[in-house]
């Protein structure tokens, strides 16, 4: 039997990435598509207003707008990222998100080994 490494997808199916995750009033939800110990691949779908706070990871962190746009702190310097475009995180450096509208976007986190 062959284990998938990636879940909550179709296999073999064209998909449009910004449709597996909706838009819910007043909060952030989240798809995971992969996860382990070398990297995560998530899916989120942020109302507006709504953030993740400032945090560090250990892993470098892409992430790419699929829709709307979004305010992202990394260290001590804010971006105004939007549908299309893409901002990386590095590891160790602490980042937050705010929601200055509603946005989704597609994160990847690759961890040292």
């Amino acid at each position: 039997m062959i284990q998938h490494l990636i879940k909550n997808i179709d296999f073999s199916k064209v998909i449009e990435m910004e449709s597996l995750v909706d838009y819910q009033e007043g909060t952030v939800i989240s798809r995971t598509l992969s996860q382990g110990k070398a990297s995560s691949v998530t899916l989120f779908a942020f109302d507006k207003g709504e953030e993740i706070s400032s945090h560090s990871s250990n892993g470098d962190a892409l992430v790419y707008i699929l829709d709307g746009e979004s305010e992202i702190t990394v260290g001590d310097e804010k971006f105004m990222v939007k549908k299309g475009e893409t901002i990386v995180m590095p590891a160790g450096i602490p980042h937050a998100l705010l929601a200055v509208e509603k946005f989704k976007m597609f994160l990847i986190v690759i961890f040292s080994q």
